[in-house]
């Protein structure tokens, strides 16, 4: 059963007073089962923005924690920023990640909001996919008038909080708590410091548009419908929110952003808009602001997307996408971009389930030659499949970049690509052997003083001899899937290359045989016949096809040569 996860996202209205944050995140910390992956305070906007990640018990108690100590600490009486606010802790969103429904995670943002209006005296409402109405849905709405206008809206019975009483809380202001899909708080930074022409920009772009005008887009009469209501003219990003502020801290404008739907807008699109619409104004984009964290797939995909319009393989490293994307966004002009700190998957890395791949050459020579066991012909088949794939990746790069072959690029980088998928597959798999090997040596290591211990022993020994089939049978899969593309680069890649593709077929060839031995070594003791039959049968089959393919691509080798 896949682990819950849930994200949550305070913003605190303090972003100047680093003892004060500190206090704030020490509360949160000081829960067990969570994890702050990041802090991000601003100055101008003076409200901090935390994100951290847990099970849904830890985290709506380290959220609590978190709201109850800035209930202490902070008084809404005393606070100003650029940015919209309505109470010390202004918004408190939590985020399905894994192993839970949106609907689960709404029923403990209500928990939470019970809680706080209940133990805190602060009137708290739902929004978002929480929202126990359309109006109160969208943050804005319920964030109107901010700080300063809500004591008198809190009075009006369709303002009346979901939790706690109708009453103003003079220091703590109101909390907005909800559940919602995962968003990207993103700033675009301009060359002005006008505030009405970025926000001009922001209503291009935003979903929500600019109300409709007659004559002055700006001082003319704004057009209704037959209802009387404002019409509007909608902006070109769908799931979309901007305005336009000027941040003293940095002396320019920028265009704030919350990207509530990055599978409809990514972040590279909103980024190529934004040019496109601050060129017509004769405004520059000189660079962009991530606040928070981001999945890695919103940077992989923008470095593909630049490479593209460079005409450029995407067949490229993640590490070299993500720098691709962190230099044509712009991500690193106003402070130096950290993928480690900035990208959620690399913020939850376990370090001890890749320790052989961060290992350099010499480092993996030597633990391979040192005297335990692992890793072992397992490890080293899979590494020997990721350097064959990496060769055929290698031959379509230059490929792709030959002078002379440039209405060929598309070609060899999707084939590029396919190599760079199948090597990192196999790199993953490197430590994935010697963790299975480590596994059936700790189910040996089981007491066994009696029957139960003798049988939980012996459940355990078969599970763990499953697995350690079930991972080189996958190395001969994945090495093997990267047989067509050498194929292809032998046949009609950069000749100057062809003999790279000959030594990748020789490594994903021995990565195949070697992982079979793996496969039929460890299925001696297993005692579900069919399980190793059918492993067996199958992996017979990939064997002898990996050693046709070798004998076939060397042939076309040497006649080339």
């Amino acid at each position: 059963m896949t682990k819950q996860l849930i994200e949550c996202v305070p913003n605190f209205s303090e972003g100047r007073d680093l003892n004060i944050i500190k206090q704030i995140t020490d509360a949160i910390e000081s829960v067990e089962g969570i994890r702050i992956l990041d802090v991000d305070p601003g100055k101008a906007t003076h409200r901090t923005v935390v994100t951290l990640v847990g099970n849904p018990y830890a985290v709506i108690e380290a959220a609590f924690q978190g709201i109850k100590k800035a209930s202490e600490l902070i008084d809404m009486r005393k606070h100003k920023g650029e940015h919209p606010r309505m109470g010390a802790t202004d918004v408190c969103p939590l985020i399905p990640i894994a192993g839970i429904t949106m609907e689960e995670t709404v029923e403990y943002a209500k928990k939470l909001g019970a809680r706080v209006a209940k133990e805190l005296s602060i009137p708290v409402y739902l929004y978002e996919s929480a929202a126990t109405t359309v109006e109160r849905k969208n943050l804005a709405a319920i964030r109107a008038g901010e700080y300063e206008g809500y004591a008198e809206k809190i009075l009006k019975p369709e303002w009346k909080p979901d939790f706690g009483e109708a009453k103003f809380n003079i220091k703590s202001g109101a909390t907005v708590i909800g559940a919602r899909d995962f968003l990207v708080a993103y700033n675009i930074n301009l060359n002005t410091t006008s505030t009405r022409r970025a926000n001009s920009i922001a209503f291009d772009v935003r979903e929500a548009g600019r109300v409709k005008r007659k004559g002055d887009s700006v001082t003319g009469e704004i057009v209704k419908d037959e209802n009387g209501n404002a019409v509007s003219i909608p902006g070109t990003l769908k799931s979309v929110k901007a305005i336009g502020w000027f941040i003293e801290e940095y002396g320019i404008a920028q265009i704030s952003m919350n990207l509530t739907n990055i599978n409809i807008t990514p972040v590279h699109i909103a980024f190529d808009e934004v040019c496109k619409r601050a060129d017509e104004r004769g405004i520059r984009v000189t660079g962009s602001e991530l606040v928070g964290v981001i999945p890695k797939k919103s940077l992989t995909d923008a470095g593909k997307y630049f490479l593209n319009k460079q005409q450029r393989s995407v067949g490229v490293s993640e590490e070299e996408l993500i720098k691709i994307a962190v230099k044509s966004l712009g991500l690193d002009e106003l402070a130096p971009f950290e993928p480690k700190k900035k990208v959620i998957e690399y913020l939850l890395e376990d370090a001890s389930t890749d320790k052989l791949v961060r290992m350099n050459l010499r480092e993996f020579a030597n633990e391979t030659a040192a005297e335990s066991p692992a890793p072992g012909g397992g490890s080293i088949s899979a590494y020997m499949g990721a350097l064959g794939a990496s060769l055929g990746t290698m031959v379509a790069n230059l490929s792709s970049h030959k002078r002379g072959w440039d209405d060929r690029w598309k070609e060899f980088s999707d084939w590029a690509e396919k190599g760079q998928q199948i090597k990192d597959e196999l790199l993953k798999s490197v430590d994935q052997d010697t963790a299975a090997f480590n596994q059936i040596m700790i189910a040996f290591s089981l007491p066994k003083n009696s029957d139960n211990e003798k049988k939980i022993r012996s459940a355990a020994i078969q599970s763990a001899t499953k697995t350690a089939m079930e991972v080189p049978f996958r190395v001969m899969q994945l090495s093997a899937s990267a047989f067509p593309l050498l194929k292809a680069m032998v046949e009609s890649g950069n000749p100057n290359s062809i003999s790279d593709a000959g030594v990748g077929a020789l490594a994903v060839r021995s990565a195949v045989l070697g992982s079979y031995l793996n496969v039929k070594i460890n299925s001696s003791g297993l005692k579900d016949v069919a399980f190793k039959e059918d492993m067996l049968q199958k992996a017979d089959a990939i064997k002898a096809d990996a050693i046709k393919m070798e004998s076939e691509i060397l042939a076309l080798v040497e006649k080339s040569m």
